[in-house]
């Protein structure tokens, strides 16, 4: 052979070796990989680990097994399996405990798990392998399944071990010896018992309130009877067949849905009494036009505490009640604002003095903690500064400190602090001082375990000591994608449209970026209160889609325009009256910023967000035509006259006293300035922002001669299910793909 020839044969040998590791390293992501829906995704998620608190011990709990983690190491010993609780028990097969993830240890001083099946609650004492109580009980009347399809809410005391539930709409309640009692008999949907209200807003997300000790239970009524329904349809599935004389015709489903500047429901608080049978409601005068939100015990189980919040959302005032007569006993704070005033936290007693709570408010302008006394006198505040307590954790009982999260280090970050109720010296208590940490605290408050990530992080837990701050590392997860092609994320800072205040964005260049070329650009925005998008977390919190779009070739860029959350008050009210418009200014601030990068081609500009974000999206395409070539909004909000009551009068006020807020934010007077394409995307049986809305704007496109296209998955809610979600993601996906790629 020729060394000519020879020569080549290597060389073809080289690249093909060569050309084959890239490959290698170049592997392609599906939405099957990176949607939460798509059946790979649980292989690219960062490794976590479900733990809990067992007093001070550190307890990982697992499919079969829980263990106690060594806070001075991080190993583990397993302290009792799923097997061993499951013969205890005697459980035949339908009702054994499938798992352990969600199990509790309610006893600090106990070697008690708590656990339920299907049918019951049983406490197992693993040193005695033991079942020491089950609430078996709960199932005498054999009408309803407690814990199973027929439950709409639940509660259980671990002081008493006694359960409330609610079941075919009506409010039972079984003490810890068994003994179930009928609270109610005109639960229906028009009267509503232990559940939230009030549609989720003001912080509430359930309906039953047990007092410390267990022995009364406050509880939620909802008369909603006077609300209009909105009439929601269930389709049949495909392959349902109907039984003989059952008609195919489909389903009424109507959603009780009380809109802006309509008629809402009334909500009163009642309280149970364990030990005397009675029930008494809360005498808190006719409740039409107010909220009542947050509900608190006393320690002593006398008196209950809640916010009571008029319907135009600018006068809160922090009411007690006995507990025993339901009267009023004394306004003990009041909060007034030009705008709107959001009660979100219930007050908190200090575990070490009964006599003073911790209340949250942001009326400094920032979102702090404040110590008062239990008459309403303020004895300070706790925490103060142009930064944003957002979660108050617990105590340290020892050193009468509070532990929170905040964003003192940086807006988009969120650290774990420690502060002390005494001095107001405040301390940092993660180990980095960077990412975003989501704590949890031992019963003491100890022990911190801390779960975070920073961008280039995708997870890391420790065990933090607050006596001397030791830090012990008990999981750094491996980086699930690894191999695979990744895009560049970045972020920064820009100015908003009143030319001072930074905003963040986030931006995704296209995997193996040319910075010689001109790429398609798409616009992903959210923008509505209680949200934001750019976080010091993994991939600067980017979604996993963005990786998708960027990985086709797109740039992505995400921007948290003023309204957004986590940044004080004044920011966030800034939109007050007239949704959409600031935030409109600060978007195209961000379209700005993107005409100075040279790989951006601003004639391929599209747009792309959901229910807020729909609402952005089409303003966006119809008040911007010539910026926005294509859009996809899912689930938008077109006039808020349809939206709900609290969330709506709250940023909006009332169509009757804010005519010309609603007409200037109404999309159904753009709809003639669509030029570009738009796809419209809902579900069927959307209870938050329904069908209304996006039929209405259908209407006026015809009307107006313009031409949308829309999509829509029946039977789905607000957001889409499971694999729906991949599948509305690659419809999202071939919209961008036909029509501004390859525009």
């Amino acid at each position: 052979m020729k060394r000519s020839t020879y020569t080549s044969i290597l060389f073809l040998i080289a690249c093909l070796i060569n050309s084959t590791a890239a490959m290698a390293q170049e592997k392609q992501f599906t939405l099957e990989d990176l949607n939460f829906g798509g059946v790979n995704a649980y292989k690219f998620y960062p490794e976590n680990r479900y733990t809990t608190w067992w007093g001070d011990r550190l307890i990982r709990q697992e499919l079969d097994y829980c263990a106690e983690v060594n806070k001075a190491n991080g190993k583990e010993t397993k302290i009792v399996g799923l097997d061993e609780i499951n013969k205890a028990a005697g459980l035949a097969d339908s009702l054994l405990i499938r798992h352990l993830y969600n199990a509790t240890f309610p006893y600090a001083d106990e070697p008690i798990i708590s656990v339920e099946n299907t049918k019951e609650h049983i406490l197992y004492n693993f040193k005695t392998k033991k079942v020491v109580w089950r609430s078996g009980a709960l199932n005498t009347d054999q009408s309803f399944n407690v814990y199973g399809d027929e439950k709409q809410s639940s509660e259980w005391s671990p002081a008493s071990r006694a359960t409330a539930f609610v079941a075919k709409d009506q409010l039972y309640v079984v003490d810890g010896k068994g003994k179930m009692v009928k609270l109610t008999e005109d639960g229906s949907r028009n009267i509503v018992y232990g559940q939230s209200v009030h549609r989720d807003e003001f912080g509430i997300n359930g309906g039953l309130f047990w007092s410390p000790k267990g022995n009364r239970l406050a509880f939620y009524r909802m008369d909603q009877s006077m609300v209009t329904d909105f009439p929601l349809v269930d389709i049949p599935e495909v392959d349902w067949t109907p039984k003989p004389g059952q008609s195919r015709i489909a389903t009424p489903a109507p959603e009780k849905y009380p809109m802006a500047g309509e008629t809402s429901h009334k909500v009163t608080v009642g309280v149970y009494d364990l030990k005397s049978g009675k029930t008494i409601y809360l005498k808190a005068g006719d409740p039409t036009d107010r909220y009542f939100t947050n509900i608190a015990w006393s320690p002593d189980e006398q008196t209950i505490y809640m916010f009571e919040l008029n319907r135009d959302q600018n006068d809160c005032r922090l009411v007690s009640y006995n507990a025993t007569t339901g009267d009023k006993i004394a306004e003990l704070y009041r909060e007034t604002d030009a705008k709107y005033v959001e009660p979100l936290h219930p007050i908190v007693f200090l575990p070490w003095n009964s006599n003073e709570f911790v209340m949250q408010s942001q009326k400094d302008g920032y979102n702090h903690l404040y110590l008062f006394n239990k008459d309403g006198k303020e004895l300070k505040q706790i925490t103060k500064g142009k930064w944003v307590v957002m979660d108050m954790l617990g105590f340290n009982t020892k050193h009468h400190s509070i532990i929170y999260e905040s964003n003192e280090a940086n807006p988009i970050q969120q650290n774990v602090w420690i502060v002390d109720i005494e001095t107001g010296k405040r301390a940092l208590m993660d180990n980095s001082g960077k990412g975003w940490h989501n704590g949890s605290i031992s019963t003491s408050g100890r022990y911190i375990l801390d779960n975070f990530s920073e961008p280039t992080v995708p997870r890391k837990i420790a065990i933090v000591d607050t006596e001397n701050g030791k830090c012990t590392q008990y999981l750094t997860a491996a980086d699930p994608w690894k191999g695979y092609n990744q895009p560049e994320f970045s972020t920064g800072t820009i100015k908003a449209a009143d030319g001072v205040t930074d905003l963040y964005y986030r931006l995704v260049k296209p995997v193996n970026f040319d910075p010689k070329k001109k790429y398609p650009t798409i616009v992903y925005v959210y923008g509505g209160p209680h949200a934001h998008n750019v976080d010091a977390r993994w991939h600067w919190a980017s979604r996993s889609w963005e990786t998708y779009m960027a990985q086709k070739g797109y740039v992505l860029f995400i921007l948290d325009n003023r309204g957004s959350e986590n940044r004080g008050k004044d920011f966030e009210q800034v939109t007050f009256r007239h949704l959409g418009q600031e935030e409109m200014k600060d978007q195209m601030k961000g379209v700005d910023f993107l005409r100075t990068l040279s790989y951006v081609d601003t004639a391929r500009i599209g747009v792309h967000g959901w229910s807020f974000g729909g609402f952005m999206t089409i303003s966006l395409i119809t008040n911007y035509p010539d910026v926005f070539k294509v859009a996809v909004a899912g689930g938008p909000v077109i006039d808020w006259k349809w939206y709900e009551v609290m969330y709506g009068e709250r940023y909006m006020d009332t169509p009757q006293t804010n005519p010309e807020g609603y007409r200037q934010t109404s999309l159904l007077y753009k709809a003639k300035d669509l030029k570009g394409k738009l796809q419209i995307i809902i579900g069927l049986n959307d209870p938050v922002v329904v069908p209304q809305h996006a039929f209405s704007f259908l209407k006026a496109c015809i009307a107006a001669g313009t031409q949308p296209d829309f999509f829509v998955y029946p039977g789905e809610p607000h957001n889409m299910r499971g694999h729906q979600s991949v599948h509305l993601h690659e419809r999202i996906t071939q919209y961008f793909e036909d029509y501004l790629k390859n525009r």
